[in-house]
């Protein structure tokens, strides 16, 4: 197999209604060089024998956890084994656009990036599209990330070496934003293409759509990165500002 460009890393667990859809977005793509690392944290449904079909295909590989270890675990294994310069996630209920990883690829190694991300257009639970669109900055900078967390995972690449070094954690918050927040401490910034290259699944019950979980566990980032409760207040207010409306249709 040629040198793999991405790697594709998608965590699963009892989505046998989504995944499909969700793999044949990723053979779709086309102008670069990837791989597929689908990490199955013990589902009990048919997605295994879904994702099985798919392995004669030798750009996708199959990992099953030991035990249910959660999301954070599943995407953390799957960094580990990936072999790409870059890594994109993708949620097993999201798909994207046939061409997303060439244009995120081009558009990162032209710009010398560690981590991006694309805008996205929201679907309903059973995928019929919305035409809502939720763009993203063209620069994200740590100090503005704090103040609400605009990189979707679904629709993030981020270079190999650096998510080795920022792994996922706390699966109880939103262990995406703490990965995001980690990388930018270090570096200057994170770039957007703000094209909807990602099409995500608004699922009722998911952290994202149950808001006061969600602006819970974003309240314990802001914590779990060591501000004060007045400081993390202060960030918080800001996030429920920009997110009250932003999966309603």
């Amino acid at each position: 197999m040629e040198s793999v460009e991405v790697s594709v890393i998608i965590p699963v667990y009892n989505c046998e209604k989504y995944i499909k859809k969700c793999i044949d977005s990723v053979i779709d793509q086309r102008g670069v060089s990837w791989e597929c690392i689908i990490v199955d944290d013990c589902s009990s449904d048919k997605t295994a024998d879904i994702v099985k079909s798919y392995l004669a295909d030798e750009r996708i590989k199959y990992i099953l956890n030991e035990s249910n270890k959660g999301v954070a675990y599943s995407r953390n294994q799957g960094v580990v084994k990936a072999g790409g310069k870059y890594i994109a996630f993708l949620d097993a209920d999201d798909y994207w656009t046939d061409d997303k990883l060439v244009k995120q690829y081009s558009f990162m190694e032209s710009k010398g990036a560690v981590l991006s991300s694309t805008g996205r257009e929201l679907m309903d639970e059973n995928g019929k599209l919305t035409g809502r669109i939720i763009g993203i900055p063209d620069t994200i900078t740590y100090s503005e990330l704090l103040k609400g967390n605009v990189l979707s995972t679904s629709g993030v690449m981020v270079r190999r070496e650096v998510a080795l070094r920022y792994p996922m954690t706390c699966d109880h918050l939103h262990e995406d934003y703490i990965m995001w927040l980690s990388i930018l401490k270090e570096y200057d910034k994170a770039y957007g293409i703000n094209e909807p290259l990602l099409k995500y699944r608004v699922v009722k019950g998911s952290k994202s759509a149950n808001k006061l979980e969600s602006a819970k566990m974003t309240y314990g980032v802001y914590r779990y990165m060591g501000y004060g409760r007045l400081r993390s207040l202060y960030y918080f207010l800001f996030y429920a500002v920009k997110g009250i409306k932003k999966y309603k249709f």
